[in-house]
This record gives C-alpha cells, structure tokens and sequence, in this order.
C-alpha cells in the first residue's frame, strides 16, 4: 500500500547533499532512531529509502494509523502480510533504478548487510559511515525545546526524590522513585536505567543500583536523566549526609572545580580534546588523573550517547548547535566515588547551561 505525500524536509535535504558527495544514488536507512530523525515515526521495524528527487518510508500494518499522523509528507509503503520489508525496498529500489545503495555501517548487521546483497544483486551496495548521526550533532530549535523539557522533567524528579530521602531507602527504591516522578509527570520513561551508588559503589561510573541502602554510608551518587518525545537529558550529582570524610569533599571540589573550568571554556570554535583537557588538567593536578579514566562528555539528543565526544581524542572544534554532557570523575574503588553533570547548549557566541540542579558541597549536603 502506497500513500504519496510531498513537503519539503531540510534534513532530508542535507542528507541528499551528503549522498551527492559520497557518489551514492541513494541511502536505506536501517536504524530507527535516524528514521524518526528524518521523518518523524517514532515507531520501529520501519526503513527509509533517501533517493535524489524521493523518501520512502517501509513499515508493516501495525503502524498504518500511526504512520498516517505521525508522517504525512512522507511517500508510505506499508507491506503486505506474508511479504518482507526488504521485499518492498528492493522492488523500490529497482524501479528507482539505483545503482549505487548506501548502507548505515554504524548500525546495519553483518546478518540483514547479507540479506540487502542478495535482495539486491545488481545493485552496488555502498557502506556510509555516520550521515545521518553527522547531522544529529546539530540540534535545531524544535530538538532544542525537546531537550529543555527533557531537563526539566529529569530535574523535577530529583527535586521530589531529594525532598523525600530516608535513610532505610535502597539504591532499587530510588532508581524506581526517579522512574515514577518522571513517567508521572509527562516523561516516556528515564534515558537509562539511573545510576544509583551508595558509599564505595558510587566508585562504580556505571554501577547498577542494589539493595544497599542510604544509611550504610554518608554519600550518594545518583546519576540518571529524562525521556520526553525520545530526546534526552544526562545530570549526575552526590548528595552528602552525615560524617564525610575529609577526602571525599576534597575529592567533590576538585571534580567541581574541573567540571567549571571546562565548562567556562566552551565556545564555538573550541576544540573539543581542549575542553577536556581543562577539566582534567585540575583533576591531574590534585594527584588524581589516574582516578579520572573516562572521557569528560559526550552529546545527547534522541540517543543517551550520541556524537559528538569531548575527550582526549576528539580535534574538532566545537559548533552552534550542539549539545554536550560534561562530567568529570574522580573514583576509588573501595572507598567511593564523585561525578558531577550538566548538559550544555553550544550558543553562537558561547554557551548555555540548561541544567540548573545545585551543586556546591554545600548545597550537596542534606539531612536524612
């Protein structure tokens, strides 16, 4: 079934810039997040073809209601019970008379590459690496306002979950409370299951919450974000009550004191390797570089970790547009750990901090 559809889309219209220089004739889009990316569908086991003058967006009977609201510029082609989608794409892309197919080698199996080849035989399939995900890097005012929201949910939660924190509570009962508040108030869900740590596991940058509970230790790391319309937000902070060890708030101000440096330096034009530096030249300093092992940052958008990177590697400057995580650590396992995060919006003449959930040792230290 067939339901043509016309409108001007200006990422698809980069995408068809980026084929053209690539010598491609078209791209088949496989991941599920570029095709809601290019189209709007937020459901999945859809593909969309990317042709010079056509999309075409291959989905099954399940989502015909759903594809009809969510898309209607785009060309449908919903498949017949008892036939594939590759079966639809290849017929498309022959009567398109393609002969050269791009494929998305980030994401597309060595499985359903081999099924693309022998559905296609005569056509040169052509791997393509990150197109779509490049013009991710560049959120524009709508993907803007989808993340603000995502923030503002992720920081509503806490809000409620710091408010009511009692020391019989687990690390599960708070990855579960910060769940809750944010599906309650709108959110898909959170962007990850939250990271909860009490005591020596918040040594654990990705630790996966337990039944420890608040009261066996005298600190917290929580790390986690929100869902909304499948876009993003990422914020980590330790909260602090009772006796803290003398290294621990050292440890907690220095990471602040790295994680401000670096945000201070971000800026269009800047290079990503040198945003990271900032933060991890401070940390380096206090004897701790070795405890800092990740890298500072990452962007965020309708994936949790998604391009670009601030670390050590990355010599790109940094764009308008993007939106970044910036997160130093400082860990020692046994004893605990320290992370501090907040998203940040690269503005034409600097930056914007979009997260606003307070951070001073003092402003971290709460009763139970």
């Amino acid at each position: 079934m067939a339901i043509s559809r016309s409108k001007s889309n200006p990422r698809v219209t980069k995408l068809r810039r980026q084929l053209k220089q690539c010598g491609a004739d078209a791209l088949l889009v496989t991941n599920f997040k570029n095709v809601t990316y290019l189209t709007g569908f937020t459901g999945d086991d859809s593909y969309l073809l990317v042709t010079a003058k056509d999309e075409v967006l291959f989905s099954d009977p399940r989502y015909t209601e759903q594809l009809e609201q969510e898309c209607p510029h785009v060309k449908l082609e919903v498949r017949e019970p008892g036939t594939s989608i590759l079966d639809s794409v290849a017929t498309a892309v022959t009567k398109a008379k393609i002969g050269k197919l791009g494929i998305e080698s980030l994401s597309m199996t060595v499985q359903l590459f081999n099924k693309v080849v022998a559905k296609l035989p005569k056509v040169e399939i052509k791997p393509l690496n990150g197109l779509v995900e490049d013009l991710r890097e560049i959120k524009d005012k709508g993907e803007i306002v989808q993340i603000r929201e995502a923030v503002s949910l992720a920081e509503k939660a806490f809000a409620v979950l710091k408010a009511g924190l009692r020391g019989e509570q687990t690390e599960k009962e708070l990855e579960a409370l910060m769940t809750y508040e944010i599906q309650r108030n709108g959110g898909r869900g959170t962007s990850f299951t939250p990271i909860v740590g009490v005591g020596p596991r918040a040594a654990r940058p990705h630790g996966t919450p337990g039944m420890v509970k608040m009261e066996e230790d005298s600190f917290v790391l929580i790390d986690w974000g929100a869902d909304y319309q499948f876009y993003k937000s990422d914020l980590t902070r330790v909260l602090f009550y009772g006796k803290v060890p003398a290294k621990m708030r050292k440890m907690y101000e220095t990471c602040l004191k790295a994680q401000l440096a670096a945000i201070d330096k971000i800026k269009p034009g800047v290079i990503m390797s040198d945003v990271d530096k900032a933060a991890r030249s401070i940390i380096a300093k206090a004897g701790w570089g070795k405890q800092f092992g990740h890298g500072l940052g990452h962007g965020i958008g309708l994936d949790i970790h998604e391009a670009p990177r601030l670390n050590s590697l990355s010599n790109r400057p940094l764009e308008p547009g993007m939106v970044v995580t910036v997160e130093p650590g400082i860990y020692f396992p046994g004893f605990g750990g320290v992370r501090i995060e907040d998203d940040i919006l690269v503005t034409k003449d600097g930056h914007e901090v979009l997260t606003s959930v307070p951070k001073t040792f003092e402003e971290a230290t709460i009763s139970i």
